[in-house]
């Protein structure tokens, strides 16, 4: 079993994920909402089983070995991660895929606000298309993201990591195609493809344990699912 690991400054590998899948002058994310709603929903389930309070089922165990399952359903000190933690226990015995859905669901907003009662971004209204009424979230101190871009940036240079929250980074960020928005490949001296591929390989690494590794791939496959959702949507319009 991987070490517990410490929220850095108090955030959560959600928070983090979100301010890098904004863009700092304009505040527009990345990657599509339903997307980033997933990956969102992944992040929770990750910093939870990181800190031991989910894990995957074994055998003779009261669910079906592979499921969900929660081993501390005490209190975490972050009431988004205890309303995460209670939604798992509601689907204990569930698949991760099944869960990483439920758990993104309306927290998009709910993140940024507290990014923006940190500092860390503000919110601006407008209009899209002129029409329907829109949000964006610039940066405001662009501090902390800074500092969580520099890690990756170590990371993705040398394609390793023995930090578990780099990697759990790294990883959602791969799986949505965004490892080059989110991190300058200049910046590490590498091409797009180098990047990603050092970023494939920190995903494949060895600092995560089984019940991460399957909420990271429970994610991609869920926003595999959202994306071709969102073509067949848009290719029937």
């Amino acid at each position: 079993m991987i070490p517990l690991v410490a929220k850095v400054g108090g955030m959560l590998i959600a928070e983090d994920l979100l301010l890098l899948l904004t863009n700092d002058e304009t505040g527009k994310l990345a990657a599509s909402h339903s997307e980033v709603d997933v990956a969102l929903g992944g992040a929770l389930l990750v910093e939870l089983a990181l800190m031991q309070r989910v894990d995957l089922a074994g055998p003779s165990e009261q669910v079906r070995r592979g499921r969900l399952v929660v081993r501390d359903a005490s209190a975490t000190s972050d009431p988004l991660l205890d309303e995460a933690l209670a939604t798992v226990g509601e689907k204990e015995g569930k698949k991760p895929q099944d869960v990483v859905t439920a758990l993104g669901k309306h927290v998009r907003v709910r993140l940024y606000d507290r990014l923006v009662g940190r500092g860390l971004v503000r919110a601006e209204s407008g209009k899209v298309l002129g029409i329907f009424p829109g949000h964006n979230w610039p940066a405001q101190d662009a501090a902390h993201e800074d500092f969580v871009r520099a890690d990756l940036l170590t990371a993705l240079r040398n394609a390793t990591t023995g930090d578990a929250r780099t990697g759990a980074l790294i990883s959602l960020l791969l799986a949505l195609k965004a490892v080059p928005k989110a991190v300058d490949p200049a910046a590490a001296g590498l091409s797009t493809r180098e990047m990603n591929a050092n970023a494939k390989r920190i995903a494949q690494g060895d600092w995560a344990s089984d019940a991460v590794r399957h909420a990271i791939d429970s994610m991609i496959a869920a926003v595999i699912a959202a994306t071709s959702a969102t073509v067949v949507l848009g290719g029937g319009s």
